[in-house]
């Protein structure tokens, strides 16, 4: 059986929290993160192609918002502000990434890859079948998906976060709506 999330604090807690922490609180600090770590990851495993950087990233994505909360000032929701960090963060992740040479030390790559990955958890076989679904969509269609779909996020911060029109993310959202179920049609 699958574990259920812990509820969703409302944005207006979780902005609350950031600014407690940014004038030092260290309770405020550990509930702003635990309120959006699974967000983080849920976001950053949709954006990355690399499934074990996941954690890293995610990581790296709280240290840079520690890093910065000075200078947080709550104009926005705390959860949008943390999304954008995750998204810079996998962006530089993928500049950095392309610098390197990629090396593998077996002829069969792909399958000490396979062989790998987890067996027998539940719902493993449905939640690849949905990242090979959401893989097929163009990258901006995917992460405004994401975003509203998965993540939760009205309209409007969804756009906040990828720097464009909300008109623009609806948009989006509905081509990629259309596109899953066309793939999920298909034979």
């Amino acid at each position: 059986m699958i574990a259920s999330a812990p509820p969703a604090c409302p944005d207006e807690s979780i902005t609350a929290w950031a600014l407690a922490a940014r004038a030092g609180d260290p309770a405020a600090v550990e509930r702003f993160v635990q309120a959006l770590h699974r967000d983080v990851l849920r976001y950053v495993a949709h954006l990355c192609a690399d499934p074990q950087a996941v954690e890293d990233l995610a990581q790296d994505t709280f240290l840079r918002a520690l890093g910065s909360l000075h200078r947080f000032e709550g104009r926005s929701s705390a959860r949008v502000w943390l999304l954008s960090i995750a998204r810079r963060a996998v962006m530089d992740s993928f500049r950095y990434a392309s610098t390197r040479p990629r090396l593998s030390d077996t002829a069969d790559w792909q399958r000490a890859v396979e062989s790998a990955q987890p067996r027998g958890l539940p719902g493993f076989d449905d939640g690849i079948a949905l990242l090979d679904l959401l893989a097929a969509l163009p990258d901006e269609r995917r992460e405004a998906f994401v975003l509203t779909q998965l993540a939760g996020l009205p309209y409007a911060e969804a756009a906040r976060v990828s720097n464009c029109p909300v008109g623009t993310v609806r948009s989006r959202v509905a081509r990629a709506r259309s596109a899953l179920v066309e793939l999920i049609d298909s034979p």
